[in-house]
């Protein structure tokens, strides 16, 4: 009997530690944590953002959102390492911080516009490296991607825009709303990040951008974006402050570099490729300014400082271009998806009130180097009063130096307002301001620049050792005194294109992903 009993308590003792050490085991595990709902109007919220394809929760989920047109992040999540699927348009809310590492790859869905939006508020880390960069790319297999194949990225902040505090809603269909008082304030970090067949028009010509800052503040860091294939603009912003450098724009539809609503951040070295064979309905820029759309002397205005920016025109790329329908066809990148094809302008157009600055720049290949348009407010005043900086900028190749007007192809002095000519035997006001401003050059050829194509991209965009760009620049301009890296060459590069090692790709359309 006392035998029996001992061991009934031995038994006892033994499932007792085995309890309490399956329990400890338990506690070390990691606990998977409920997903908590909410609704903002018809919108679903949620604090965790991966999903299963049918829209059903799991926290090692590979789709981003819910599945729903439009879902509100508003939680704190780390994206490992992988390949997801976005899908409808993605909100980071106000609050939220969603951080992406290194080498994942998220692949838009075409079917919902699928878009990634931060608002005011919310962050984003995307913080990639030369050898693993973020990939934000189309979900179709490689040979048929297309522009336009999904929505694109979107960050808005609360630094001032000209429009006042959340008054202004977003480019291209999105909800949100941006803007505020803070130049500072702190949107995340974007950095060594692809976005890639962007754009998908939601209605007719009202396309998202590749990427797209709203009063964005100079607390965020951007560096080495590059944005491929854009159905819309590469790059847009409305007011804000944010500073970016190494930015690559590459065969995008509309304008490569857009500026609105009082932006006035700084931005150094910048890469700039078209193909000759896609060009927007309204006239696809270099560089299109803006102050507002009417016009109107609002502050703050657009005062951006771009320094080292290299644009390759169309002419840049076939010397055989010629700017109209039959051979303006989108060729092979043609999404057929109602984006209408249009012509190619200028290098630069600055209208609208814009007091836009460029330095230590070069453009080749473009029909018009230069457009002060005038036919909206006072950018032309602005030019004249010493408003606007463009100097130490070199054209080269182009059909024009400059035209007044919106449209216009004939280096005429020409009244915008009233779309006349002035006098048809005066050059432009335009080209005349260009040649007057301090190291301002017109070269005939792009030969001249003695360019090269390291990379086997299909242009010439790096200067050879004996290249004239390489000992041009100047920065004595007060707008050039701080933040600057001061080099000698006008344009992205000198002898070396290194800053795009690693993590850029000349060929997304032939990409595993």
């Amino acid at each position: 009997m006392k035998e029996m009993k001992a061991r009934t308590l031995i038994s006892s003792l033994l499932s007792a530690s085995l309890i309490m050490a399956a329990a400890a085991c338990s506690d070390d595990a990691p606990k998977s944590s409920p997903y908590e709902w909410g609704n903002e109007g018809s919108v679903k919220t949620c604090d965790h953002i991966l999903f299963n394809a049918d829209g059903s929760e799991n926290e090692n989920g590979t789709v981003i959102g819910n599945g729903d047109q439009e879902f509100v992040f508003t939680g704190n999540q780390t994206l490992k390492k992988g390949v997801y699927e976005l899908k409808g348009w993605v909100y980071v809310g106000a609050g939220a911080t969603l951080t992406i590492e290194p080498g994942t790859v998220i692949r838009g869905d075409k079917e919902t516009q699928a878009s990634l939006i931060i608002e005011p508020g919310g962050k984003l880390y995307a913080e990639g490296t030369a050898t693993e960069p973020i990939v934000f790319t189309s979900e179709q297999p490689k040979g048929q991607r297309k522009p336009g194949d999904w929505g694109g990225l979107v960050i808005c902040g609360k630094a001032r825009n000209n429009q006042g505090v959340l008054n202004q809603q977003i480019e291209g269909g999105p909800r949100t709303k941006h803007g505020g008082t803070d130049d500072s304030d702190n949107s995340g970090v974007l950095r060594y990040v692809r976005v890639e067949f962007a754009g998908y028009p939601f209605q007719k010509n009202k396309e998202i951008n590749g990427v797209t800052f709203g009063s964005v503040g100079s607390g965020t860091t951007v560096d080495h974006v590059q944005v491929s294939y854009c159905n819309d603009d590469s790059y847009e912003w409305f007011g804000g402050s944010v500073n970016c450098r190494y930015l690559v724009a590459y065969n995008g539809w509309d304008d490569e570099f857009d500026t609105d609503n009082g932006f006035s951040g700084k931005v150094q070295f910048c890469l700039s490729i078209r193909d000759p064979r896609i060009a927007d309905t309204s006239q696809s820029n270099g560089f299109e300014s803006d102050n507002c759309a009417d016009g109107a002397l609002t502050e703050p205005f657009t005062s951006a400082v771009f320094s080292n920016v290299t644009f390759i025109g169309p002419l840049g790329r076939d010397a055989n271009f010629t700017n109209d329908a039959s051979y303006i066809n989108g060729g092979s990148y043609n999404p057929n998806n109602g984006s209408a094809l249009g012509k190619f302008q200028a290098a630069m157009q600055i209208r609208r009130s814009s007091r836009l600055n460029c330095f230590n720049s070069v453009a080749v290949g473009y029909p018009i180097g230069l457009i002060i348009d005038g036919e909206k407010g006072g950018t032309v005043e602005s030019a004249k009063n010493g408003q606007i900086g463009l100097q130490n900028v070199w054209f080269a190749g182009m059909g024009i130096t400059g035209s007044d007007a919106n449209k216009v192809y004939e280096d005429v002095l020409y009244d915008a307002r009233n779309k006349a000519v002035i006098d048809a035997n005066q050059e432009s006001y335009s080209s005349t301001f260009f040649k007057a401003q301090s190291g301002n050059r017109v070269m005939p050829d792009i030969a001249s620049l003695l360019l090269s194509d390291p990379r086997h991209i299909g242009v010439s965009y790096l200067p050879t050792a004996s290249s004239p760009l390489l000992n041009a620049a100047s920065f004595t301009n007060p707008l050039l005194a701080s933040w600057f890296e001061q080099v000698s060459y006008i344009g992205a590069f000198g002898t070396s294109d290194n800053w795009l090692d690693g993590w850029t790709n000349f060929d997304p359309q032939n990409t595993d992903y």
